[in-house]
């Protein structure tokens, strides 16, 4: 049931959700983004569907484009559904500014590549 979708649509609803949060959080300060809850959960949300896309890419996908993490991508879903109440904003806030940009590139040098 993994690849009934394909690993490129995957790719695509990371990169999706990716932009998604870029769009909710250009321009904002870190203050603004845990002052906005729809900000926020809206954010969080897309984290979760990167998470879950990722889950569900091919385990052969995964060992060929080994530069991304997928394992902890797939770790950081599974506490935002799981630990809903204990999330912690500025982690969140630090994946969203250091983190996505980064994975943000590799998946549209993997894209470009398929």
């Amino acid at each position: 049931m993994k690849n009934s979708l394909g690993d490129r649509v995957r790719l695509l609803h990371i990169q999706d959700a990716i932009l998604e949060i870029v769009s909710y959080t250009n321009n904002i300060s870190f203050e603004e983004f845990t002052s906005n809850s729809m900000i926020l959960f809206a954010s969080v949300k897309q984290l979760e569907i990167i998470g879950e896309a990722t889950n569900n890419i091919t385990e052969h996908f995964q060992k060929t484009y080994n530069e991304i993490e997928w394992r902890t991508i797939i770790g950081l879903r599974n506490l935002l559904v799981h630990e809903y109440f204990g999330i912690d904003e500025e982690i969140v806030w630090g994946i969203i500014q250091k983190d996505l940009p980064k994975l943000q590139e590799e998946v549209k040098q993997i894209l470009a590549q398929l």
